[in-house]
């Protein structure tokens, strides 16, 4: 079911302390799947949420949804050192885009051509997902070894503040489900940008 999908997957998103966050959904035809995604899309537009399919596999009929705050997600992509990060991951920034910011749809449309051309998740998915750079260059340098602890993601730089975080989300998780499970909808939940 979307919602308990929704709510499981990205609570802390919808709560507003994580800039972005993915689930897996299981469709049962593309149009069913393009529908869902744009009925989201229009009603969480008012809080400040948007709905993008990054990879659709039709084969099983699974599909990567990216829940993501466009603020955030464009305060997160706007940093310099991010900014640097994914040109050298060979995202392509324009001038405009560096001096007047980067461009989010811009910056997503070439991270799903990423992954249909990989077939597979990029490693820099992380940035996406607001995660502390160190870790996303730790986990590809290390080629997803050697981290010094694991949760939402694989920890290489400041071990004790990631584990707070996944604590957050955890509880914002826990929280969220036993209040979604009592009758309060996704509506209710969400927190308004």
């Amino acid at each position: 079911m979307f919602e308990q999908e929704l709510i499981e997957h990205c609570s802390p998103t919808l709560a507003s302390i994580k800039a972005a966050s993915l689930f897996t959904y299981t469709y049962k035809s593309l149009k069913e799947l393009h529908v869902r995604v744009t009925y989201w899309n229009s009603k969480m537009k008012r809080k400040g949420i948007t709905f993008d399919i990054l990879s659709e596999n039709v084969g099983v009929n699974k599909a990567l949804i990216y829940v993501y705050r466009r603020a955030d997600l464009e305060k997160i992509l706007n940093r310099d050192e991010i900014r640097s990060f994914l040109l050298n991951h060979g995202y392509l920034i324009d001038d405009n885009e560096i001096v007047g910011g980067v461009n989010c749809e811009n910056i997503i449309l070439q991270l799903k051509k990423k992954f249909e051309k990989l077939n597979q998740f990029p490693h820099e998915i992380g940035i996406f997902l607001g995660y502390p750079i160190g870790d996303v260059k730790g986990f590809i340098e290390n080629h997803g070894c050697n981290c010094k602890c694991t949760g939402y993601w694989k920890v290489y730089c400041n071990e004790e503040e990631a584990t707070k975080t996944f604590r957050k989300y955890k509880k914002c998780r826990d929280i969220y489900m036993n209040l979604w499970i009592s009758g309060r909808s996704v509506m209710q939940l969400t927190v308004a940008a």
